[in-house]
């Protein structure tokens, strides 16, 4: 029964959310540092569930194949390599890692 309880917390948390959001005064959205933030906002947090994803076993940092993978992505990226060659280049650098190991 715990679950649902967190099920259902979640989703008035959600909600919540949600309507605060829609009850801020558009003056507010409309400073620059309110903007600046809410662009750089989900920039932060793609990298942060990245980070975690590659680096993290649930409990204990962990470097391996995906790592690589994330260094050669990080370095196509800063080559200005298109899209389609960073995901590219990331999977067969992993793959080729745990083939290795």
């Amino acid at each position: 029964m715990n679950i649902w309880i967190a099920i259902g917390l979640t989703a008035a948390g959600c909600y919540l959310a949600k309507l605060l959001g829609l009850l801020v005064p558009a003056g507010v959205l409309e400073r620059p540092l309110v903007r600046r933030l809410a662009a750089l906002l989900p920039v932060a947090l793609l990298a942060a569930l990245t980070a975690q994803q590659t680096f993290g076993d649930g409990r204990h940092l962990e470097l391996d194949a995906r790592a690589a993978g994330l260094a050669v992505a990080a370095l196509a990226l800063v080559l200005r390599a298109p899209f389609l060659v960073v995901v590219g280049s990331a999977v067969v650098v992993t793959a080729a890692v745990r083939a290795l190991l």
